[in-house]
């Protein structure tokens, strides 16, 4: 069974980001092997995985060498706000827009490296799942969206079955 994950927001080479987010890493070279590392003991080489931005700090050959470092094959990303010379790699990632509308089943998701308070179908059970705030927007419990960042789950991606049984209880909440 090919299992579907998300996560954002790895920040990989960003010494910097170790401060920002308070980020239990003594160093950025073992903050980037502690990310990738996770990402490789749960996401598995035929699995999906949808990366909401965010993925490094400098040049495409630094990129392509720590993509090339995931096991997983197949990987859409949404580009984050450092993201800029990550876009370049084509062949490496399965690129969707900015702002992209999928369905897993029957699920509409609707995803964004920024959080929105408001998306389409979102008042019919669309789904909305963001990087960039490393968790620290609150979370709205009558609202089915969700910062899905490293920084959320102890570096760790969200599997969809997760993410399906949060968005479950926050619907039996807003009712």
């Amino acid at each position: 069974m090919v299992n579907i994950w998300f996560t954002a927001d790895f920040h990989l080479d960003h010494s910097n980001i170790l401060r920002y987010c308070n980020r239990p890493f003594p160093n950025v070279e073992d903050m980037n092997q502690g990310i990738l590392g996770q990402i490789n003991s749960w996401v598995k080489t035929n699995d999906i995985l949808y990366f909401l931005g965010d993925f490094c700090m400098g040049s495409e050959a630094r990129a392509v060498e720590f993509r090339r470092q995931i096991y997983c094959k197949t990987i859409f990303a949404l580009p984050g706000n450092h993201d800029k010379q990550v876009r370049k790699l084509t062949q490496e990632f399965r690129w969707l827009n900015n702002l992209s509308e999928i369905s897993i089943g029957t699920q509409r998701i609707v995803l964004c490296h920024y959080a929105m308070r408001v998306w389409n179908h979102s008042s019919h059970g669309a789904w909305h799942l963001y990087g960039h705030s490393h968790g620290r927007l609150p979370d709205v419990p009558s609202s089915c969206s969700m910062d899905v960042g490293v920084d959320t789950h102890n570096f760790c991606p969200w599997h969809f079955e997760e993410i399906e049984s949060r968005m479950g209880a926050k619907v039996l909440l807003g009712q």
